[in-house]
């Protein structure tokens, strides 16, 4: 999408060779209009697959899943980082390790809120070593649920966590991947 790598390019910033700051429209302060557009994209490439939910993890995730669950006119449900005193105890959990925050954590997704009929599309907004997505695929698989595919925003291919899930056979979809970030520069991946 070259609106998109546009945008990554004029209003991003590269921190290191491994990070790419877009806070200022994705993760942090977020362009509604433009992830309208980007909510658009990811569900009309998902269009076919009969979608019947929408799951991503708190909390950057949450705008875009939002924008793509209502382009595919579905639920959108996002995996807790901590159980409230209002959550159910009967959930779904899967242990994900951050490399963003250096730490594990547990997600956990309500019982009531996925189900063996669902087919579920996983959404966030930037792919790295996988973690997320790996939990999160754990979840539907403790449901019982399909696991239609996975939109993604930003793809940082040169970390590699696309390679396994797409070597399971499990369709992922990036908007902007990113081949590299050395010396500064964002090169995207053909």
């Amino acid at each position: 999408m070259q609106k998109l790598k546009d945008k990554i390019i004029t209003e991003g910033r590269v921190l290191s060779d491994t990070v790419l700051k877009v806070d200022s429209f994705l993760n942090h302060q977020v362009d509604p209009e433009f992830s309208l557009e980007l909510g658009r994209e990811l569900a009309g490439r998902f269009k076919d697959d009969r979608v019947t939910k929408v799951l991503t993890v708190e909390a950057s995730g949450i705008a875009i899943a939002l924008t793509t669950a209502l382009a595919l006119g579905v639920p959108v449900v996002f995996a807790k980082k901590k159980r409230g005193a209002t959550q159910s105890k009967s959930t779904y959990s899967s242990n994900i390790y951050s490399f963003t925050r250096q730490e594990s954590v547990d997600i956990h997704v309500n019982k009531k809120l996925i189900s063996s009929s669902d087919r579920v599309l996983i959404v966030d907004d930037f792919l790295a070593h996988g973690e997320a997505l790996r939990g999160m695929a754990g979840i539907i698989a403790q449901a019982g649920a399909t696991l239609v595919g996975v939109g993604i925003i930003i793809e940082k291919v040169f970390q590699g966590g696309g390679a396994p899930l797409r070597a399971q056979g499990i369709r992922v979809e990036s908007l902007a991947p990113v081949a590299s970030l050395a010396g500064g520069k964002v090169v995207f991946a053909e």
